[in-house]
């Protein structure tokens, strides 16, 4: 670390790259999350540094209050700034242990509330309509067990494009991911799942280029398939199959925890196949169970109509 870093004021940038790098090499994060992170502690410091701040030493509650605000006036979401107020917090946690700081400036401070927006999902049969497509096209069967994987055990976009040949038990029906925080965890994989894998591993050899390529799902060039080509093929799927959705991967990891939800009620069941490190990140699919409960409620309860026939009205005793 430089000598300007360890300064009084802890200047913005120096201490960025050093928390960056410890999220990095001891912690172990994703290169995306890292990134993530010095795109909101950068959005910071450039909004800090208009209020005259001069480093991280100088920031107090009043003066993030502040900046928020002036973010939030500018359009940014309040999903998006309290993804930047944890970075934020975060950093200071880290600061704080190495005891360069006495306090965490911006322990309490809230970010602003939206209107809650619960995920997209799909319905049981948009689903089967997904997976509904009969050929004989190789890239379409690899297609078909990518999706029907991340349907079948909840994974997140970058959990199956790191998925191996050995990711998967083929006999116990369980995978292993590397979730977030390098976070290992086994899940179940379905039969519809594992009997389409089955097919595209019969097919998975005519895209080899390379026979040291231990990626599961490959792409035309015989690498490993990447994140942009997983988003595309699944909108591709969706408009051949008649699926009147923006459909994007998460859309499908979201639908399963739904689904399981509705089936099941085990909210804490859920929090783990999703691998959640908190439950209160789960519990907007409790919005969705209720949703889905108020749906049959409606259709099947007969006082629960919105209007009651005429000829119902008239049996009705005045009280």
């Amino acid at each position: 670390m430089s000598a300007r870093a360890a300064s009084d004021e802890l200047d913005f940038a120096p201490v960025i790259a050093e928390f960056c790098e410890y999220l990095e090499v001891q912690r172990r994060y994703s290169e995306h999350t890292v990134k993530s992170y010095r795109r909101d502690l950068k959005a910071l410091a450039a909004d800090l540094g208009e209020f005259q701040i001069s480093g991280w030493r100088a920031v107090n509650a009043f003066v993030i209050r502040s900046v928020i605000a002036r973010q939030h006036e500018k359009g940014l979401s309040g999903r998006s700034l309290a993804r930047r107020l944890s970075a934020l917090r975060t950093m200071y946690n880290y600061l704080l242990r190495r005891k360069r700081i006495n306090f965490n400036p911006v322990a309490d401070v809230p970010a602003p509330r939206d209107d809650s927006r619960l995920p997209d999902n799909l319905q049981i049969e948009h689903i089967q309509r997904l997976f509904s497509e009969s050929t004989d096209d190789v890239l379409v069967v690899r297609d078909q067990a990518l999706f029907e994987v991340i349907y079948s055990s909840g994974l997140r976009l970058a959990e199956v494009a790191q998925l191996n040949l050995d990711s998967i038990d083929m006999k116990a029906g369980q995978v292993r991911v590397t979730g977030k925080g390098s976070k290992m965890r086994e899940l179940p994989v379905g039969s519809r799942a594992i009997q389409a894998i089955e097919r595209w591993l019969l097919r998975r050899t005519e895209l080899i280029k390379d026979p040291q390529e231990n990626a599961l799902f490959l792409s035309q060039l015989g690498r490993r398939l990447s994140r942009r080509s997983i988003q595309q093929r699944l909108k591709a799927l969706a408009r051949r199959t008649g699926v009147q959705h923006n459909l994007y991967p998460h859309m499908l990891r979201h639908s399963f925890a739904s689904h399981i939800l509705e089936s099941s009620g085990d909210l804490r069941a859920v929090q783990e196949l999703l691998g959640h490190a908190d439950i209160s990140t789960t519990q907007i699919y409790t919005h969705l169970d209720f949703q889905h409960l108020a749906r049959v409620y409606e259709k099947a309860h007969p006082r629960a109509s919105k209007t009651v026939s005429a000829d119902m009205n008239s049996d009705v005793d005045d009280e």
